[in-house]
């Protein structure tokens, strides 16, 4: 259990072993969501991240590509189509 103090302007220290938990580093944004009478902290950086992951899965193997010089071939023909 983990305990932090909020300043009189609403701030409140991380404790170190929730930032490196959760991989924040200065400048993170932390993202608050609410699930009934508690609170979860998450990092927003890494939520997002892994909903763009969801969102584009098996989007590699529905367009046919199977492997990285699939990638490199793909990349090189839309620039050359540029």
């Amino acid at each position: 259990m983990y305990l932090a103090t909020v300043s009189t302007n609403g701030q409140i220290t991380v404790p170190i072993d929730i930032r490196n938990r959760l991989g924040l580093k200065a400048g993170d944004k932390i993202l608050f969501i609410k699930q009934g009478n508690q609170v979860i902290v998450s990092n927003a950086s890494e939520l997002a991240l892994e909903k763009a992951q969801k969102a584009f899965s098996g989007t590699a193997e529905n367009i046919g590509l199977k492997n990285e010089a699939d990638v490199e071939n793909l990349i090189s023909n839309l620039r050359k189509e540029q």
